[in-house]
């Protein structure tokens, strides 16, 4: 029997590469003659670079940029032929903002790390969006690119406040002749109910109160650049980056369509019996541009069966048939909560032998 093992990372545990690992470690105790394919996935977020060096190889470059408040910051660009990749969570990602200031973020170690891939001779850039700590709206991002404004740019959105003018001429220049590609989990707009600070301003620790202000600052360089851009899908992605790169003239691909074609995952999935997917939390968010709901989607379409498992599932049977799941399965409900945080891969390996039970023909 062949099983291909599709995870996402489970946030705060296990990396996708390291979850798809334990996964065939637990598989291949219960079922040694299954043959296990591995494609740990990414839908843009933290782990990006990881799953695609995994599966496509290439050179991997160290490079230190500023993080959200100037410090320096370790991080990496993949140079894949002419195709650069590279993830903002590594520059700005929320670790790095954690118990500071959100309003004072900025997205300048993305621009750097933007010129870094620039720099390697890549005529494509890929730009893996997701987990930032940052809501400036990419303001700094523009601004290590070039950009310059009657404003602050580059100092987090409660700096530069509401600027009037904004010169994207210089950051455009910068990258010209540049592919650039975004790739996101979600196609949220820059402002407004749906966009970047109400829908996920409070997880970078902006205070409720202060939601409706931060928004008004983004108002304010959407309408010294490009109201258009901003009401576009993505526009709102990593706080804003979205915006700042889509002005740059970006294109967006939704960050799990853009790995699967990248590690070839229908095909594997075609060859396959059996998927397995997961990720920290299975729930219903999970439709929204999420790895399992990707993954499900990919198996469904080569007609095989897609299983779960997850650290916990916050669904029920009807919501998850409709994520294209035939059964989920809990690290937490098997071994307990305070296992599952103190030995994420032993857990993860543990619940894999068990589901191997009821799903390998072996």
């Amino acid at each position: 029997m062949r099983v291909l093992v599709a995870p996402d990372k489970f946030a705060g545990t296990l990396t996708a590469v390291e979850a798809a690992r334990a996964i065939a470690t637990g598989w291949a105790r219960r079922a040694p003659a299954d043959e296990l394919d591995l494609a740990p996935m990414s839908d843009g977020g933290p782990g990006f670079v990881d799953v695609l060096h995994a599966t496509l190889g290439g050179d991997l470059l160290a490079v230190t940029v500023s993080g959200p408040f100037g410090a320096p910051t370790p991080a990496t660009v993949l140079v894949v032929g002419d195709t650069a990749y590279v993830e903002t969570a590594q520059a700005c990602g929320l670790p790095l903002v954690v118990g500071q200031d959100p309003e004072r973020a900025s997205t300048v170690g993305v621009g750097e790390l933007l010129l870094a891939a620039a720099g390697t001779g890549a005529t494509t850039v890929v730009v893996g969006l997701g987990g930032s700590g940052t809501n400036d709206g990419g303001a700094g991002l523009l601004a290590a690119l070039g950009a310059t404004s009657d404003g602050v740019l580059d100092a987090g959105p409660a700096a530069f406040a509401a600027p009037t003018e904004v010169d994207l001429a210089p950051a455009r220049e910068r990258v010209a002749g540049l592919t650039l590609v975004v790739a996101t989990d979600v196609d949220i707009p820059l402002t407004g109910l749906f966009g970047a600070t109400k829908a996920f301003g409070a997880q970078r620790g902006i205070a409720e109160d202060r939601l409706v202000t931060v928004d008004g600052w983004l108002e304010g360089l959407a309408a010294a650049t490009d109201r258009r851009t901003a009401l576009e899908k993505g526009a709102g992605a990593g706080g804003g980056l979205g915006f700042a790169l889509l002005c740059l003239g970006a294109t967006r691909e939704p960050g799990i369509a853009l790995v699967s074609a990248a590690v070839g995952l229908a095909e594997r999935a075609r060859a396959a019996d059996l998927v397995v997917t997961g990720e920290g939390a299975f729930d219903f968010s999970s439709r929204s541009g999420k790895v399992p709901y990707g993954v499900a989607e990919v198996a469904q379409e080569a007609l095989r069966p897609c299983v779960a498992l997850a650290g916990q599932v916050l669904v029920g049977s009807r919501e998850m048939r409709a994520l294209g799941v035939e059964s989920a399965y809990s690290l937490v409900d098997l071994v307990g909560e305070e296992r599952a945080f103190t030995d994420p891969a032993g857990s993860l390996a543990a619940l894999a032998e068990r589901v191997a039970r009821t799903w390998s023909r072996g």
